[in-house]
């Protein structure tokens, strides 16, 4: 090996990168570099590997992470590439959110992931940073972070897991889950089947299959240009999703070249772009919520009456479940969020930016749609609007969304007598109990469900159908709370009213018997209840305990913001970009 001498090193080598940030700081510049390069060294690099951007690769493998547990071969993918594109890569670990796996709720951490991400980002002496990302808080979190920390960086998801398979039908999950648990719940189908269900559901690595929140954000990832084209839906067990993998490690390093920073890639256009591709995905109520947390990093308001007016102007055109009839597989083989991206050009800011060095424009020149029964053209879509709807009305004056390609046409105006829960453990309590007072026509309202009320905005908001009801045959009611639901999960169904219940929002006081009229063609959500009665509810009402005292329970519930604003910390907010 021909190396420089000692003095010639000490001057020219060090692991700061090219932000010059030694890996601690003991006062003297020269000691710092000195001990970098000698502990650098006990890990077996050369003087040659330390001359190298330094590309820091941001894992989140867990064993408790069903969705991540490829990540360690994906992480390899992409060293290939970093050394390749001549960078050195050097993999840190940072907390892991499997959805299925945290109590109480997955999204109570996505804003400590976020700052897990944004602070190893900073502290390290990295040139550059690839977020490997699948699971649904991962991926906003991760932006999040890479947002505050602003350098470059590009996303690597771990895609969508393979179709199951039973009695000759494809299954996804989890809007399958919900579907037969549903039936199990009715009588239709018995342990066995269940069991069987069971086993098929979830047969690769990856995310869920349908246009649930991890395929959503995947998809409005690649529409913000944070991660290549073609990301979002190579089936995870794909070898081509090992190729893209590999591909974005010489990419990051191109982009530390080029001094591509996040700030410079999410712009508001970008965000408008992304916000378009949702609503033409027909993706996730929780895409709403986490959009805007990843612009209010960068000081981006995104209000809630963009993302109605956008949707009001962008066509529903991705037949995927649990909206329509297909798959990820499907979109990937149709030719994927580019393909979906190309039939919208005319509505997308096609100037912006992206991590590839080139613009939306530019990036989507190849891309052509396969299969029109999966991607309808422009001109022929599914439906006339996006996929979600804003709604404002005295029960919401800040707002709530609901999902309306995922919701039943005769219910998107209905006027209803309310049925309401104080909270998750009473909904469980009474939801099957034969002598519950509820028809068709009711109205189901979840109280306290919300970021601070339950704590953590779980996704409960997709009320279960009482079981009184579905002996009757009735598979879909109205349903409302400020809490969110998967976006595996379909119905008629409210979510993220603000202000919510836990601080003294107007659906705090909904009682049992009071009319509620929902009339989402109008983007309307009415308690029919007088002002003089409300008010004096209103004075009765008392905030309940807080449900920490310590630890991170207690900054969350201390700090956190309300849905309309992304449930982000208020101190993590920016006010004039990035910090």
């Amino acid at each position: 090996m021909n190396e420089p001498p000692p003095s010639q090193a000490s001057s020219q080598v060090g692991l700061a990168g090219q932000h010059g940030r030694s890996a601690s700081r003991y006062g003297d510049p020269g000691l710092a570099g000195f001990i970098t390069r000698s502990f650098a060294k006990s890990m077996g690099f050369s003087d040659e590997d330390l001359r190298k951007p330094i590309i820091g690769i941001a894992q989140t493998w867990s064993e408790f992470n069903n969705c991540h547990q490829h990540f360690r071969e994906l992480a390899e993918a992409v060293k290939r590439g970093v050394w390749q594109e001549g960078g050195l890569p050097l993999e840190f670990p940072t907390i892991s959110l499997g959805e299925v796996f945290l109590s109480p709720t997955s999204m109570l951490f996505r804003n400590l992931l976020a700052i897990d991400t944004e602070e190893m980002i900073r502290a390290q002496p990295i040139d550059g940073v690839v977020l490997l990302a699948s699971c649904d808080k991962t991926i906003p979190a991760q932006l999040m972070g890479a947002a505050s920390a602003d350098v470059p960086a590009i996303l690597v998801t771990g895609g969508p897991t393979l179709s199951g398979r039973w009695n000759g039908r494809d299954l996804g999950a989890c809007t399958d889950c919900r579907g037969f648990w549903t039936e199990y719940r009715a009588g239709a189908i018995d342990d066995d089947a269940l069991r069987e269900i069971e086993d098929a559901l979830c047969r690769s690595d990856g995310h869920c299959t349908v246009m649930g929140t991890a395929s959503t954000m995947a998809g409005m990832a690649e529409a913000l240009g944070m991660a290549l084209p073609g990301c979002a839906a190579i089936p995870a067990p794909d070898a081509r999703r090992f190729r893209l993998a590999e591909a974005s490690g010489r990419q990051i390093v191109k982009s530390v070249e080029l001094g591509l920073r996040p700030s410079q890639i999410m712009t508001e256009g970008a965000f408008e772009n992304a916000i378009r591709v949702m609503l033409a995905l027909g993706g996730s109520t929780n895409a709403v919520v986490h959009i805007v947390a990843i612009a209010g990093r960068l000081g981006i308001p995104l209000p809630l009456d963009l993302f109605d007016q956008l949707s009001r102007e962008t066509p529903w055109l991705a037949n995927i479940r649990p909206s329509g009839r297909w798959q990820m597989e499907q979109l990937f083989e149709a030719g994927g969020v580019p393909a979906l991206m190309k039939e919208l050009l005319p509505l997308l800011h096609a100037d912006c930016p992206t991590i590839t060095g080139r613009t939306v424009g530019e990036n989507l020149d190849r891309a052509r749609v396969r299969d029109h029964d999966v991607i309808s053209p422009l001109d022929d879509p599914l439906g006339p609007e996006g996929g979600i709807a804003i709604l404002r009305g005295n029960l919401a004056p800040d707002g709530a969304v609901i999902k309306q390609s995922a919701a039943s046409p005769n219910l998107l105006r209905h006027r209803g007598r309310a049925l309401v829960f104080d909270d998750l453990q009473d909904l469980m309590a009474r939801i099957d109990d034969p002598a519950l007072d509820v028809s068709p026509e009711s109205v189901l309202v979840m109280q306290n469900g919300g970021p601070i009320g339950a704590p953590g905005f779980p996704e409960s908001g997709n009320l279960p159908v009482p079981k009184k009801l579905l002996e009757q045959g009735v598979r879909d009611i109205v349903r409302i709370s400020d809490a969110r639901m998967s976006g595996t999960a379909y119905g008629t169904v409210v979510l993220h009213v603000a202000p919510e219940s836990a601080v003294g929002g107007p659906l705090s006081l909904v009682r049992t018997g009071d009319w509620i009229e929902l009339d989402v063609p109008a983007r309307r959500l009415s308690l029919d209840v007088a002002e003089v009665e409300l008010e004096k509810r209103r004075q009765a009402w008392h905030p309940r305990p807080r449900p920490y005292s310590r630890g991170w329970g207690r900054l969350y519930v201390d700090h956190v913001l309300q849905a309309d604003r992304g449930a982000d910390l208020d101190f993590l907010v920016a006010t004039e970009g990035p910090d």
